[in-house]
């Protein structure tokens, strides 16, 4: 075995372990979180950090083949599925009326109209 061969060998694993190591906190913590944001927050990260951790680890142990190729593009559609997901989880809970709680001295601000109102003379046309 090479040099080459053991510094691949050990990065690989490293990005492997590190991936792993994303992914059990990030279980933990969605366990753990109290509401449903931080909750949605940890699993969010779990997908991004993690599982594209693993899959670079996963890629450098299989070298330049084929399974190479269908790790990258199974990683790729994860990178832009899982935002997405989660966006759309988020903005579900938002529009049915979860909110998140408020922190003694802030307010939460709601969001303005999108109609223009005729009557307001301060407005310019």
């Amino acid at each position: 075995m090479s040099q080459l061969d053991t510094l691949l060998e050990v990065l690989s694993w490293f990005f492997i372990l590190s991936g792993a190591f994303f992914v059990v906190i990030g279980a933990v913590g969605t366990l753990r979180f109290p509401d449903f944001w931080s909750r949605l927050h940890a699993a969010s990260v779990t997908e991004s950090a993690g599982v594209l951790l693993v899959f670079a680890g996963l890629c450098i142990q299989a070298g330049f083949t084929l399974i190479t190729v269908k790790i990258i593009i199974i990683g790729i559609f994860l990178f832009i599925t899982g935002p997405t997901s989660t966006h759309a989880i988020a903005n579900a809970a938002l529009v049915t009326g979860l909110r998140p709680k408020e922190v003694k001295g802030f307010a939460g601000v709601e969001p303005e109209p999108l109609t223009k109102n005729p009557a307001d003379p301060a407005e310019p046309e």
